[in-house]
């Protein structure tokens, strides 16, 4: 296919990737032999070099070959950004298992239904996270949890000073651990010698199951190959035309268990020899310190993160010049925010788009060519992309109009997790349907305008308003519910829920949010509850969700009109 828009690179971006006949583990395990002597992670100062790193990955390889893991065992990992997370992930698929990220915010309901759709075996957890584990193990086919500890790789003194720490925040547990059923991390890579057998994967063998929600509210797990994974790792290098192998210094604060960080800040770190500076959780203040003290070059970020920094009353007193490429997608980037945060640091902001469903980078502005703002770039290397009609979802709209994106390219997933429908509404002659409405430019850069699904993006998360709606319904003095996302400063939307009250109850907005964090992840919880006597619908009943966001972007223009 011509790709016009490839004039706007610098001759530097190839139009087509070259693949080698080697999975993902294969090349970081030549990329650990390479820089053997440099630091592979950072967490909280303590470094593991990159012989350390992948002496590890074989080690827990060969422990998770003891417990029965072979090709295509499902594991889930559910750890937040630690070096753990790193091992167990490349320890799974240098077996052929096939990873199940899992969210360490989810509760027990959303933890049941995605172990025992994927009908994983055996599960990765934190240890003050397994109490409300060990309520669900009962009910899914999980046969062995290895437990770790955010301290077990930490430095000296902040190891010795954890515990004292964690039984403050309540985060202190004591595990019940048996050796068979119940393991501890450190132990097993203790005990295990690296495994010296080939890597059992494929390019054409199934990786990661990447659990995506959806219009119908019942979460969708991705299958993503060993070669889908790679393409997007590869095609992420190749857009780094000036990129220094083996000197790059990465900071990975967007979460593993999140297909962008899993990508960017995990596969494709570790390809390129970087030091990956792995941040658990972000909290301003000590971001700011980390950035200034460990002078990390390259940051992928989302809009809230930026904006965060942005404003906090102390960013001036901090040196962020260190920082040479930041790459932002999963959400609207402002314009504004983008210009005001290179003019700080003097790093070059690319904007860019991905999905699950594409590993996920589709697209992004060219870092030293033109770059539009606003826009989410072009395609990167060995990707296609159109806008399509939306009246017949074939032809191709005309430029300027808008259309649903759709794109093809190895990136691509290979369907939906025994959902052979899904998959062939999503899948159709060769080209992912994204469900998000776009437009392209003469010049061939593409913008997203608007979403065919009801996804909310706060923060980053991808939100199904569906799945809330059928929480709010379970609530005994609900008679209607929806929730729509209203657009938010910080978190880019944030949720908002209107009810109506069943007759003669009485409900209050305290009442529903603590009700929905009983049985949703934080960042799906409503933030604001409107109660209605009724709810705007159809001719047939179905509640008009599009309707009541216009009526909030309305009283947001009118306010700011006003001002």
């Amino acid at each position: 296919m011509d790709r016009p828009w490839y004039r706007h690179y610098n001759g530097k971006v190839p139009q087509e990737i070259e693949f080698p006949n080697w999975p993902l583990p294969v090349l970081v395990a030549r990329t650990a032999e390479k820089y053997a002597a440099n630091a592979a992670t950072e967490f909280f100062g303590a470094k593991l070099t990159y012989k350390q790193l992948w002496d590890q990955v074989l080690r827990m390889a060969a422990a998770l070959q003891g417990m029965g893991v072979t090709k295509g065992t499902r594991v889930a990992i559910m750890l937040p950004n630690c070096p753990q997370t790193m091992i167990a992930y490349y320890a799974t698929l240098y077996l052929g298992g096939v990873a199940v990220m899992t969210n360490p915010m989810y509760v027990e309901r959303e933890m049941e239904h995605q172990w025992n759709d994927s009908g994983s075996e055996v599960l990765f957890v934190l240890d003050h996270l397994y109490p409300k584990v060990e309520k669900v193990l009962p009910s899914t086919k999980i046969r062995t949890v290895v437990v770790t500890s955010l301290r077990e790789y930490l430095p000296f003194l902040f190891k010795h000073l954890y515990p004292i720490k964690a039984k403050k925040q309540n985060l202190f547990m004591a595990v019940p651990y048996d050796g068979r059923r119940v393991v501890n991390f450190s132990q097993l890579i203790a005990k295990a010698s690296p495994l010296k057998d080939p890597c059992e994967a494929t390019l054409d063998d199934l990786a990661l199951l990447q659990y995506t929600g959806g219009t119908t509210g019942v979460s969708k797990g991705v299958m993503l190959s060993h070669r889908n994974i790679l393409a997007n790792v590869l095609q992420v290098a190749a857009w780094f035309p000036d990129f220094r192998w083996g000197r790059e210094r990465l900071v990975a604060i967007l979460p593993f268990f999140h297909v962008f960080g899993m990508t960017v800040c995990m596969n494709f770190s570790l390809y390129g020899g970087c030091t990956t500076i792995v941040v658990p959780r972000f909290d301003a203040d000590e971001f700011l310190k980390l950035l200034h003290k460990s002078k990390p070059t390259l940051f992928p970020g989302v809009p809230t993160i930026y904006v965060a920094l942005l404003n906090h009353p102390k960013v001036k007193d901090h040196d962020l010049s260190s920082i040479r490429f930041c790459i932002t997608g999963s959400a609207p980037m402002p314009v504004e925010v983008l210009t005001k945060f290179e003019q700080m640091t003097g790093c070059v902001i690319v904007e860019g788009y991905g999905l699950s469903e594409a590993s996920p980078v589709t697209h992004v502005n060219p870092i030293s060519g033109l770059r539009k703002p606003g826009s989410i770039g072009i395609p990167v290397p060995s990707t296609d992309a159109r806008v399509v009609s939306l009246e017949d979802g074939v032809s191709d709209a005309p430029v300027g109009q808008p259309g649903e994106l759709v794109v093809r390219g190895p990136q691509v997933m290979l369907g939906y997790w025994n959902m052979p429908d899904e998959t062939a509404a999503t899948l159709r002659d060769g080209w992912l349907y994204t469900g998000d409405i776009a437009t392209v430019d003469e010049d061939g850069y593409f913008f997203i305008v608007d979403r065919k699904k009801d996804m909310i993006i706060a923060g980053g998360y991808n939100i199904y308003p569906r799945e809330i709606d059928e929480v709010l319904y379970t609530h005994p003095k609900v008679l209607d519910a929806v929730t729509v996302g209203v657009p938010d400063p910080y978190r880019g939307e944030t949720v908002k829920a209107f009810i109506v009250p069943k007759p003669g109850e009485t409900l209050t907005e305290e009442e529903i949010i603590q009700f929905c964090k009983s049985k949703l992840a934080a960042y799906k919880v409503p933030k604001a509850v409107e109660f209605r006597e009724s709810l705007p619908k159809t001719m047939v009943g179905k509640i008009l969700r599009k309707e009541l966001r216009a009526e909030e972007l309305r009283k947001i223009q009118e306010k700011q009109s006003s001002t």
